[in-house]
């Protein structure tokens, strides 16, 4: 199983709570961390870490009902981070709970609450992305009224409060994955783990033709990838999850969005490195421009240690 135990972050908005929403139908899941991380405010003179703990663990108590109903065993957890740069100590404390609790899944949003629109991920989510060593969710939610647009603006928002939440945003992630692959060991690895997920209805199956001196050459490139694709999808066909290959020629990242956009998938699922990044070890460009633009959730696969925080 890969998702037994997820560690899912929280800042008490509503658009942590809908993580927790989507968290209720994860596949495999049994145990879940629900974290709060409390930080001096720069701009405040005093700070009563011990009371800003006894704060947010009475709000995780009420966050805990949210998935105590959907029969998973539920962990809360508040913690401080040490005093300094809240964009790598918040972080710091993140991994630090992810260790201790050997999670296999690090839950968060793309932005925290002071900051609810935007097209790039919130400073925190991105130093997670590139230094954190466990699988990452970045939740990310379409702009409410947007829905069917084919604006690309990427425009992204805090989700309303209350029922009408899951009235707009009831899909459940897992319904439709989009998985791009450079046919690369970890990429296999990624189409290999989501295939086997239970729940999974529908896999988008992406190859991105970026290289090419000659319109030939190009043709060349399509027909040896969808032969891939093609075979990759019959494998994953024998069982009851419908699979699409498609193949875009162009940058990788804007194909990624386009596809993802136009085949309104409910999750992009990519691996940390692609071919070429697995040689140092870093995360991939492509993935981190992915995580960093994409209008909807982003699954990060961890298929190699990346960076750990060293302070």
């Amino acid at each position: 199983m890969m998702f037994e135990k997820i560690l899912v972050l929280t800042d008490f908005s509503a658009y942590a709570r809908k993580s927790l929403e989507y968290i209720r139908d994860f596949p495999d899941v049994k145990d879940v961390v629900i974290l709060n991380v409390v930080a001096k405010d720069p701009q405040a003179k005093a700070w009563d870490p011990i009371a800003e703990i006894k704060n947010a663990k009475k709000k995780l108590a009420k966050e805990k009902k949210l998935l105590e109903s959907s029969g998973v065993n539920v962990t809360v957890r508040a913690v401080s981070a040490r005093e300094g740069e809240i964009d790598t100590e918040i972080p710091a404390a993140i991994q630090s709970v992810a260790s201790d609790e050997n999670v296999q899944l690090v839950v968060m949003g793309a932005r925290g609450k002071s900051l609810v629109q935007s097209i790039l991920l919130g400073s925190l989510t991105r130093n997670l992305l590139r230094f954190g060593d466990k699988h990452l969710l970045i939740m990310r939610y379409k702009m409410p009224g947007n829905s069917g647009t084919k604006d690309r603006s990427l425009k992204i928002a805090e989700p309303p409060d209350g029922p009408e939440m899951l009235e707009k945003f009831g899909t459940k992630i897992f319904s439709k994955v989009l998985i791009p692959t450079d046919f690369s060991q970890p990429a296999d690895a990624v189409i290999s783990s989501i295939g086997s997920l239970k729940g999974i209805k529908e896999i988008v199956l992406l190859h991105v033709i970026s290289k090419g001196e000659s319109k030939e050459e190009i043709e060349a490139a399509v027909k040896d990838a969808t032969m891939k694709l093609n075979h990759i999808s019959q494998e994953l066909s024998q069982g009851s999850v419908k699979v699409t290959p498609r193949v875009a020629v162009g940058s990788p990242t804007e194909a990624i969005r386009s596809v993802a956009e136009d085949e309104n998938v409910s999750l992009i699922a990519i691996s940390s490195v692609g071919r070429d990044a697995l040689r140092s070890g870093r995360i991939g460009s492509i993935t981190y421009d992915v995580a960093n633009t994409a209008n909807r959730p982003v699954l990060v696969f961890r298929l190699k240690l990346v960076y750990n925080f060293a302070f």
